[in-house]
């Protein structure tokens, strides 16, 4: 079974950050949702708060995919040393980093997009220094995954879920919550 974790911080966005969460648990993904604030209860850039799996202090570091969902709380995540060494060590391994909104601009502001397309919020494509930045809703560049923002949480999720199990599954599960998929696998 895939092990994902997505990280949380006070400012994340909660539909990109939850309906990761939730599509990869219908998928049957082994998905953590990691505080990165020192506390299990995060509170959401709409004042949603969410109670976390795991503190990142706590964190086993065995998971196939990382990922990072949008919204204010971004900076926040770039400031977590813990984090961003844990990202590196993932890109050299070589395994799967997601990002949706503002958190591709962690990867690029890392010098992980090198070379590759990838997309983001809009406005923030400065962040993808080294990228070929393009305007879809998913781009899968390799083990690189990133998507645009709120509007596109779904086929992003879809994607990952594709990726994580087979096109198949993620076809499946799009039929099952009653979503057009405008994404490929």
């Amino acid at each position: 079974m895939s092990k994902v974790n997505i990280f949380f911080t006070n400012g994340f966005e909660e539909v990109e950050a939850l309906t990761v969460v939730d599509l990869l648990r219908r998928a049957n993904i082994e998905t953590t949702m990691v505080s990165v604030t020192g506390e299990l209860m995060v509170t959401g850039s709409h004042g949603i708060s969410v109670q976390m799996d795991k503190l990142f202090e706590d964190l086993d570091d065995d998971a196939d995919m990382l990922v990072l969902p949008g919204g204010p709380g971004t900076k926040n995540l770039k400031q977590h040393d813990g984090l961003i060494a844990m990202i590196r060590r993932y890109d050299e391994a070589g395994k799967y980093l997601a990002a949706i909104c503002a958190a591709p601009t962690v990867y690029g502001e890392l010098g992980l997009l090198e070379g590759r397309m990838a997309t983001c919020y809009p406005d923030m494509e400065d962040g993808l220094k080294g990228a070929t930045p393009l305007l879809d809703s998913v781009v899968i560049d390799g083990r690189l995954i990133t998507s645009r923002g709120v509007g596109t949480a779904i086929s992003f999720s879809l994607a990952l879920v594709g990726i994580l199990t087979d096109a198949e599954t993620a076809q499946s599960l799009a039929h099952k919550i009653v979503y057009d998929a405008d994404f490929d696998i």
